[in-house]
């Protein structure tokens, strides 16, 4: 099928699937929900170069501006990322900067690099059925299967985060315990390099919580303790959820850290 011919006049941009970009939505936004759905498909891997500027005006026959100004909202949306006389890559959490994207815990003297990565402890990893919450917060059906992973990530050598996750079964399907321990790197870049989920966005919700004794023992704090509650619903391309996180955060010597631009 030949590539998909937005024009100016702004009539619908179709991908190779039949969807249809709707009419009234500006030109670069069709190449941007074009660019997205070559992402989504995996046509270009995480950390790979995508095509040229040039090539893509080419390919969806539009300017080199309109293609430039899709870019640049997928850079300000951290799903690609333009390197000087290089060229534009598509985003991975492999990266450095990018791996403390989603950890905003920062020790109180504003040195993560001096701690170095959290140590992770798997204590429980399963497979079980998704409750009712569960199911409505991944878009699954109750009862699906998820993984279901409790770990501790320690600092120094101190407990102070832990996490509650529950992952869709099929997606993850041959996940262990051992290789969530194993794993070196960012667990969202063993996400993308095992499985092919690339995490994009996240929502988050944070209250103040005392832990129940079995918390409280496994952060070796007192059940008088109040600690950070943060629930996370990550997602994948097209807004779609791949994790639901929820952690417990110690404070006493660390702070959550948010960046609002």
């Amino acid at each position: 099928m030949p590539p998909p011919n937005p024009s100016s006049n702004d009539v619908a941009a179709i991908d190779d699937v039949g969807v249809v970009t709707p009419a009234f939505s500006p030109l670069y936004q069709q190449i941007k929900g074009l660019i997205l759905q070559s992402l989504q498909a995996g046509d270009w891997k995480p950390g790979e170069a995508i095509p040229s500027e040039m090539e893509l005006a080419a390919r969806y026959r539009v300017s080199q501006g309109t293609v430039r100004k899709a870019i640049d909202e997928l850079a300000a949306d951290n799903l690609v990322v333009r390197r000087q006389g290089k060229g534009t890559f598509v985003a991975t959490h492999a990266e450095q900067h990018v791996q403390y994207r989603f950890l905003k815990l920062i020790p109180d003297t504003g040195d993560s690099s001096a701690e170095g990565p959290a140590q992770r402890t798997v204590i429980e990893c399963k497979r079980s059925r998704a409750s009712a919450e569960v199911a409505r917060l991944l878009a699954l059906r109750s009862g699906d299967s998820v993984l279901q992973v409790r770990r501790i990530l320690s600092f120094s050598g101190t407990p102070t985060i832990l996490e509650d996750l529950w992952l869709p079964g099929q997606a993850f399907k041959g996940l262990t315990a051992e290789q969530m321990a194993q794993y070196h790197g960012a667990t969202y870049a063993m996400f993308e390099l095992d499985f092919g989920v690339r995490m994009v966005r996240a929502e988050e919700k944070l209250k103040a919580v005392l832990p129940d004794e079995t918390q409280a023992a496994l952060l070796q704090v007192t059940p008088q303790t109040p600690l950070l509650s943060v629930e996370r619903v990550a997602y994948t391309y097209n807004d779609t959820p791949m994790e639901l996180r929820r952690g417990l955060y110690r404070t006493d010597t660390h702070h959550y850290r948010n960046e609002l631009n």
